[in-house]
């Protein structure tokens, strides 16, 4: 079964991130890095990536067929999505697992989502 672990960042997240020497910050990337060779050694990930500022996202809709893109998020967005690991294990308890192993769970919760599997449904 697939598994999303999430992590996200929040006015908190940033205020503790400020706190960190520079070697910390840079063991947080390391630890991100070994996590991944990891996660891709147990034949478990599928794809991990960090997302960038999200002063950088458009949101996206479609109205009478036109595209309209805007800059998002809103101002009033209190956390955002930082970034990510797909992963394809056996069960939710060894996402759980994985999820324990990301540097971030040190310092705050990373979320863990199961994917929805649509492969047999019919439409």
């Amino acid at each position: 079964m697939k598994y999303l672990i999430l992590i996200h960042s929040n006015q908190q997240s940033l205020e503790l991130w400020d706190t960190l020497t520079d070697e910390q910050r840079l063991e947080l990337g390391r630890g991100h890095m070994r996590l991944t060779e990891e996660l891709a050694e147990s034949g478990e990930l599928i794809v991990s990536e960090g997302l960038a500022d999200p002063a950088l996202a458009r949101w996206v809709s479609v109205r009478d067929g036109e595209t309209i893109a805007s800059d998002g998020p809103f101002a009033e967005v209190k956390e955002h999505l930082a970034g990510f690991y797909l992963i394809d294990c056996d069960s939710l308890e060894r996402a759980v697992e994985w999820a324990a192993k990301v540097p971030d769970a040190a310092y705050r919760e990373v979320e863990v989502r199961p994917i929805l599997d649509m492969s047999g449904w019919e439409f």
